[in-house]
């Protein structure tokens, strides 16, 4: 009892600061206390250090070079603050598979718990700092340069922070978790593929808008204060569902391997 007292206040402490820091609005602090806790009470502070490494991380990189960012701003329906929906999307699936560990005491979903983190940095990486590459990314449903901050778009400025981010989490899961090669490996391969199912899902699945004054394809539904119009995609499968989604198929291709190799 007295554990979960301390992880509680642990988790309240640390959303209240990145509440106070603007990088979580008011629902997204709430929702960040529960994940946060789920990671506490499943994997300890070494999980809850590696949930907390990809949230800093993926808060200064939204931040970083800002006023670079604008025009990909416009096509994004999220801000750098993120609120309830964006937290659960990318920190659902590694609350879930850590209190699944918890009760089961089976690694692979220790294994799928560093994988959906893995993905959720991998993907976060690749849209903060691709748009920042200095030529224009490429759609892979056209195989056409668009603007940057399009879904679906690759760049290779992009493709390299997408690896950055992952590699990041599977060292320190192996640092932190004492693992083993391969599987730090597997880990930063899933979490990689993360950030590849996220592309396409962004480019074949996602909603996507058109604003009737300006013209520009983008991810809000009011854009140039009036609604926009639906183009193409599936009208409920929005920025968090392509997130979710890509997240947890590989992390269940993970799960699907490590039983079928231990």
């Amino acid at each position: 009892m007295i554990k979960a007292i301390i992880y509680f206040l642990i988790t309240f402490a640390g959303a209240l600061f990145a509440y106070k820091e603007k990088a979580l609005s008011q629902s997204g602090a709430i929702a960040a206390c529960f994940v946060g806790f789920a990671v506490l009470i499943g994997t300890g502070w070494r999980g809850f250090l590696i949930l907390g490494l990809f949230f800093a991380s993926s808060s200064f990189f939204s931040t970083y070079k800002k006023h670079l960012k604008k025009t990909a701003e416009e096509k994004l329906a999220n801000t750098s603050r993120r609120n309830w929906a964006q937290v659960a999307a990318n920190g659902g699936a590694p609350a879930v598979f850590s209190l699944v560990y918890a009760f089961t005491s089976n690694e692979v979903f220790l294994y799928a718990f560093f994988v959906s983190i893995a993905a959720a940095a991998s993907d976060t990486w690749a849209s903060e700092l691709g748009v920042l590459s200095k030529g224009r990314p490429v759609h892979i449903a056209t195989l056409k340069r668009c603007a940057p901050g399009t879904s679906g778009a690759i760049s290779s400025f992009g493709t390299a922070a997408s690896a950055a981010g992952a590699t990041l989490i599977a060292f320190v899961a192996f640092f932190l978790f004492n693992l083993s090669v391969p599987v730090m490996l597997m880990i930063g391969l899933f979490g990689l593929l993360g950030s590849v199912a996220d592309t396409l899902l962004g480019a074949f699945v996602q909603v996507e808008y058109t604003c009737p004054v300006c013209g520009i394809q983008t991810e809000k539904k009011e854009h140039c204060l009036g609604r926009t119009i639906r183009v193409s995609g599936v009208t409920w499968f929005n920025n968090e569902a392509v997130n979710s989604t890509s997240i947890l198929i590989v992390s269940f291709l993970c799960i699907i391997t490590s039983l079928n190799i231990t």
